[in-house]
């Protein structure tokens, strides 16, 4: 049954590709990054404030990481996944997300000093390989004439991003409840967001829209981060960092049925490349500590 929060959670997440997409022509990406935060954090607001005033001395040497990791993870990360989202594919979106893990692992060894394996430089050059079959169309000689389609480059600076956010939060390690450090970078959001979306040109709220902030507000934003929060409670950590690999799949079973998006051979071999790249890189860590120095 503790398998149940991670498995949802990654639901959510994989249909938020889609609404990535969906919202394109709908709200510009600063409306729906700005509102999305908006609704996250007016839901949030009546549960956090007693606790954010308990915990007001606790959080204040930790402001400014916090700011740090709002910019990357909710505004960064979300703003150029709605700019990817005009040009490219929600199967595309994630099987480029699936790079995440990997990315972070890679990161580590340059920010925090980590080992890095011979499983890792494999799974990253399997890995990209992946995503090149996937970003080409399967005609990789096509990225030489053409260039990486704009939304593609923008999903691997949001998946970098997000790498970027992952790996400091895991360097910094804020003493403060993972609720807690939700809602600062929810206001964070809120904050940094409103001048872009006021400068940017705004397409305004409509019927067609409101369901996608909810989602992107509610679903993805609080009951997402909620269920995972408690899966992490349940399970091992680092088994439940394995379902995120299930994204990509989740993403393309979605958008196959809510957008009509075909498959293509070139999404399924470089998915799956992609997927065996970050899965060797992951448990090729986990064996490690336990060979024995002479292995």
């Amino acid at each position: 049954m503790a398998y149940l929060f991670p498995l949802a959670a990654v639901m959510l997440w994989s249909g938020n590709n889609v609404v990535n997409k969906l919202v394109a022509g709908v709200l510009h990406p600063a409306e729906i990054g700005f509102y999305r935060w908006l609704l996250a954090g007016a839901l949030l607001t009546p549960v956090m404030l007693r606790p954010l005033w308990r915990q007001r001395h606790a959080i204040r040497p930790w402001l400014w990481h916090n700011v740090v990791l709002g910019i990357l993870g909710m505004v960064a990360y979300q703003t150029l996944a709605y700019y990817a989202g005009i040009s490219t594919s929600a199967t595309n979106m994630g099987i480029i997300l699936s790079l995440m893990p990997l990315l972070a692992l890679l990161l580590s060894a340059l920010l925090l000093g980590q080992p890095l394996t011979a499983g890792a430089v494999t799974g990253a050059l399997i890995s990209l390989a992946g995503v090149i079959v996937v970003v080409s169309s399967g005609d990789p000689a096509a990225l030489l004439r053409q260039g990486v389609n704009l939304g593609d480059l923008l999903m691997l600076l949001a998946t970098l991003s997000y790498a970027v956010y992952g790996v400091l939060l895991k360097r910094w390690r804020p003493d403060l409840p993972a609720l807690t450090l939700l809602y600062l970078q929810v206001l964070v959001g809120i904050v940094v967001l409103l001048p872009l979306m006021l400068l940017s040109p705004r397409q305004g709220l409509s019927g067609e829209a409101l369901p996608l902030i909810a989602y992107a507000g509610i679903a993805a934003s609080i009951a997402a981060p909620w269920l995972w929060m408690n899966g992490i409670t349940r399970l091992d950590p680092s088994r439940v960092s394995l379902f995120f690999n299930l994204v990509p799949l989740f993403t393309a079973a979605i958008a196959a049925v809510v957008l009509r998006e075909q498959l293509t051979w070139a999404h399924l071999f470089g998915g799956l490349l992609t997927l065996a790249g970050v899965m060797l890189a992951e448990l090729w860590r986990r064996l490690s500590p336990a060979r024995s120095p002479d292995s």
